[in-house]
């Protein structure tokens, strides 16, 4: 009770603080500031009444680094989720091609030592079928021993872009294989695993991809893969937070290899993990972890938010600090992600900390502007998903 009556004392004092910053018109951080105070003293009016006392998240470095393991090879391999996991569980990296300057320089900021094909030296587009075989070439030959992962850009596919147009309105997103560029790229994907046929490929994307067109284009890209001799498994969706992550968040998986062996898809570990206990230990002074200005009203609207509600205006989600975080958003290349709102301080979340939701080792550091850092982010692949991917195929396969 005693508790609860001092926070109650605190919330109420810090109140009168936001009232200042609001009605002089000034900076919350000024006013905070000169009350000794920072933008994360400031608490919610129920903040702390949810704990997380279960087990902990898993991290990469709880995965074996097996010797001997096949090399990987990645397509639209953005700042490198994929990568990470298949490098947590010894996969040798012979390279990575990705069209995006700015998620280049993420790779090549993190991995010196892996092979970047993107700009600037190099286009790292997949469309263009000639340059890429041409550079795999120089590293690789064909029956590959190895594996091929990529996940081409999910936008077209996505239920997310799909609620946020109108059908009828010229940005309607969700036209699947239709959409001039990126509908397409699956199929030049799929051109190249056919001509350089790895022992394995692994195709990711959003669960729209398995519904688009009542599933007549992702089956046809299949029976071009079964085609050529590969025995493809049944698509599956998988959920990061079923595997030990702390954050919703769906992606559909399709694996084949050229030898006569099921796949074994990963399996869940049977637990969830609360989102606290990812955001409830941000070290002091990790990279990607300046958070936002917030005009005063906006703070006023989310500390009076309960764990999980909604601001309708700022169209934004307090988290419940017990459950997986919701799906970590990536927003389109014009436009960073929206963030959630942490779950015991009243403001959207950091780069690092959504980076924490999708697995990213702290480490990591995303380059570029703070809404291409949460773009990097949110597209990604939980780096701890794709490294039980890596099991999975290890154990299937090799």
């Amino acid at each position: 009770m005693q508790a609860n009556h001092s926070l109650g004392a605190v919330f109420d004092r810090q109140t009168l603080l936001i009232d200042r910053a609001e009605q002089d018109g000034v900076s919350i951080d000024d006013v905070l500031g000169k009350a000794g105070l920072r933008l994360d003293d400031l608490i919610y009016k129920d903040s702390r009444s949810r704990r997380w006392s279960g087990n902990p998240h898993t991290v990469l470095d709880e995965f074996d680094t097996l010797n001997g393991t096949p090399k990987v090879v990645s397509f639209f391999t953005g700042c490198g989720g994929m990568d990470l996991g298949f490098e947590a569980v010894g996969f040798e990296h012979v390279a990575a091609f990705e069209f995006n300057e700015l998620f280049c320089k993420t790779l090549r900021r993190n991995r010196p030592s892996w092979s970047v094909f993107g700009p600037p030296t190099h286009s790292g587009d997949v469309s263009k079928f000639e340059e890429i075989a041409s550079a795999l070439q120089e590293r690789i030959q064909p029956n590959f021993d190895g594996v091929f992962v990529g996940g081409p850009p999910c936008q077209p596919f996505s239920i997310a872009a799909n609620q946020r147009f109108a059908k009828w309105g010229d940005n309607f997103k969700r036209t699947g294989f239709a959409h001039e560029r990126n509908g397409n790229l699956l199929f030049d994907y799929v051109r190249l695993i056919i001509e350089f046929k790895p022992k394995v490929f692994l195709i990711e994307n959003v669960p729209g991809l398995r519904d688009i067109d009542g599933g007549e284009q992702l089956n046809e890209a299949i029976d071009l893969l079964v085609a050529a001799g590969y025995q493809v498994a049944d698509p599956v969706v998988l959920n990061a937070a079923d595997f030990g992550i702390a954050q919703q968040r769906q992606r559909l998986f399709v694996v084949g290899s050229r030898v006569n062996k099921a796949f074994q898809t990963p399996k869940p570990i049977g637990t969830v993990v609360g989102c606290a206990s990812v955001l409830s230990d941000v070290p002091v002074g990790v990279a990607n972890h300046e958070t936002r200005d917030h005009q005063p009203g906006s703070i006023r609207r989310y500390r009076a938010l309960a764990y999980g509600a909604r601001d309708q205006l700022g169209r934004v989600d307090r988290l419940n600090p017990t459950k997986p975080s919701k799906t970590v958003i990536a927003g389109g290349l014009n436009g960073g992600g929206r963030s959630h709102l942490h779950p015991e301080i009243p403001r959207t979340l950091s780069v690092r900390e959504c980076a924490r939701l999708q697995s990213f080792p702290d480490d990591y550091v995303f380059v570029g502007p703070t809404a291409r850092q949460f773009t990097q982010v949110g597209n990604a692949v939980p780096p701890v998903l794709a490294a039980k991917m890596g099991m999975a195929i290890l154990d299937s396969f090799y």
